[in-house]
């Protein structure tokens, strides 16, 4: 079960890059303070915060599944490489990029001029972005490398 639970999270991980950057680049254009906040630009933030809500559900079934909150509490996880990654960088990282996700979404829901919406949504979304990039398990990465499309 947390294999597939584990290929799930993985697979949704694109679809969360992807939002962010449709999110970046429909934001992208409101910089000026032109164009009015519409409906079709709030969509791929909100997009992005469910889907980066159900990649924390899964992460977290997984986080504990695999055993590793019994790690971050058993000490001395943090001279190993790979422990320390999933045990901590991994889960942190994700998180405050999921709260900054939270944090630029609100932003559409408040009632301040659409030029500070546009602002508010694009650098959140942009150092979200940021902080996912540097925490995913690339395949490149020495001892934490995951591959792109597990299972294929």
């Amino acid at each position: 079960m947390l294999t597939g639970i584990q290929h799930l999270h993985n697979f949704l991980r694109w679809f969360v890059l992807l939002f962010a950057l449709w999110t970046i680049f429909k934001t992208m254009g409101g910089l000026s303070g032109v164009r009015q906040f519409t409906k079709s630009d709030k969509r791929p933030a909100m997009l992005l915060m469910i889907t980066a809500d159900i990649q924390l559900l899964l992460g977290l079934i997984l986080y504990v599944g695999n055993g590793w909150f019994k790690v971050l509490t058993g000490g001395g996880f943090m001279k190993l490489p790979a422990a320390r990654f999933w045990a901590m960088e991994h889960m942190l990282g994700m998180l405050i990029a999921i709260i900054l996700i939270h944090i630029g979404y609100s932003a559409v829901k408040k009632d301040i001029p659409d030029a500070a919406k546009f602002k508010k949504v694009f650098w959140y979304t942009l150092i979200a972005l940021i902080a996912i990039l540097i925490t995913i398990p690339w395949p490149f990465r020495e001892i934490i490398g995951r591959p792109l499309f597990p299972g294929m």
